[in-house]
């Protein structure tokens, strides 16, 4: 009778969930359609500032989806026992937050009736076109492997599909860190360390995703984690969290180094306001440096406070971007470095204002949304997607 009861509430509550997740998504869609319908007057992005909000949100669930896949990596690729059974929600995660990061990013650059065209005739000479095939291309694989990973007579080809997915999305963060790296109209941008830096970003911010839908997994179905393997999951996170805080430091000293760089260096570590207490505040302090207290410390080994450094990795991380995408385009371009440029009515040579509006917050949290739903709905359809722990001795 207990568990009958327990059942119910189950059911009740999945259900109470998906009506909240669809609610989040029917606000992210009435938002993109006020944008369409309006135009980009009524958000806060101007000639200066083409990148909002939205932006944040949609490379936050991108380079995510392409972090938590880690996970299934150091398992299928690298023969890690304890984390195989965590490559089928890795996975999953990974898809749903991919969909979610696409459906922001398109429905935020205007006319998505018109995504056909992009899709049909690709542009080879531009980092956006090349971003089409992989996004699509890690959709597939990642289906193509979780079918190795749940269908036991396709088993055999794990590790083949896992190599592929590891290659595959090692492309896709490097596609995404290029296309900054190729932009070189903003004085934020143009730099060959972004690559490897968004692809450190995105294990450290894909494994806190992954630690906190299996928390909430764990509690969902009261079972207690195995605590040597979460000991080990969250020393991982705290290299990524470290690997991550070091190529940002070298990505700032290296713009110190070239003199057409200091104002903007300044304007964002010192002088940027929002901007700087973001990076400061929000990033360093709060997203990475608690995270590693809570991580490393001795005092700190129960999983609430994994639980807690990884939400704050979380915020960290949409500090890290809104300075960065935002706060990057922002700054005015030094055209002419050493010499006074004086500046028009039309507001070049000055700082952008930004200031997102709801509809962008909205469109952009609906994606949170769909990701949401995805891996809601998917957890409970596919009894395989809970985490096992596997003993082991590597």
């Amino acid at each position: 009778m207990d568990a009958l009861l327990k059942a119910k509430k189950d059911l009740r509550n999945f259900y109470l969930l998906v009506l909240f997740g669809a609610m989040v998504v029917l606000m992210g869609l009435a938002a993109a359609h006020y944008m369409e319908e309006h135009g980009h007057i009524v958000t806060g992005m101007n000639n200066q500032i083409v990148w909002g909000m939205p932006h944040v949100f949609a490379i936050f669930l991108i380079i995510s989806a392409s972090g938590v896949l880690n996970i299934a990596s150091i398992g299928s690729v690298f023969g890690k026992a304890v984390y195989k059974g965590r490559a089928p929600l890795a996975g999953m995660l990974s898809i749903a937050m991919l969909a979610g990061g696409l459906s922001v990013l398109m429905l935020d650059l205007g006319r998505p009736e018109r995504v056909i065209v992009a899709a049909t005739h690709l542009n080879l000479t531009s980092m956006f076109a090349w971003n089409l095939p992989l996004y699509t291309g890690l959709f597939t694989l990642v289906a193509i492997y979780m079918w190795t990973l749940l269908e036991r007579r396709m088993n055999p080809w794990i590790k083949p599909a896992g190599l592929a997915v590891f290659t595959w999305r090692i492309m896709l963060t490097t596609g995404t860190g290029l296309i900054f790296a190729f932009l070189v109209a903003r004085q934020a941008y143009g730099s060959a360390i972004l690559p490897p830096m968004f692809l450190v970003m995105s294990f450290g911010w894909g494994m806190a995703v992954f630690f906190v839908v299996q928390s909430v997994m764990y509690a969902w179905n009261q079972i207690t984690p195995d605590p040597v393997v979460m000991g080990r999951m969250k020393n991982l996170l705290g290299i990524f969290v470290l690997g991550t805080l070091y190529l940002v430091a070298v990505y700032h000293l290296t713009n110190l180094y070239f003199a057409k760089q200091t104002a903007f260096e300044h304007f964002i570590l010192i002088d940027g306001g929002i901007y700087s207490w973001l990076f400061w505040l929000g990033y360093v302090v709060l997203g990475s440096i608690v995270p590693l207290l809570l991580i490393f410390l001795p005092g700190f080994k129960k999983n609430c406070h994994v639980i807690a450094a990884s939400i704050l990795i979380i915020l960290g991380s949409f500090s890290f971007l809104y300075v960065f995408i935002i706060g990057g385009q922002a700054f005015p371009l030094d055209i002419f470095p050493g010499y006074q440029v004086l500046s028009s009515s039309f507001g070049d040579g000055q700082i952008g204002h930004y200031a997102p509006s709801l509809p962008e917050i909205l469109l952009g949290f609906g994606g949170l949304g769909i990701a949401f739903l995805i891996t809601l709905v998917g957890v409970r359809v596919i009894n395989s997607l809970m985490p096992r722990d596997a003993s082991s001795k590597d």
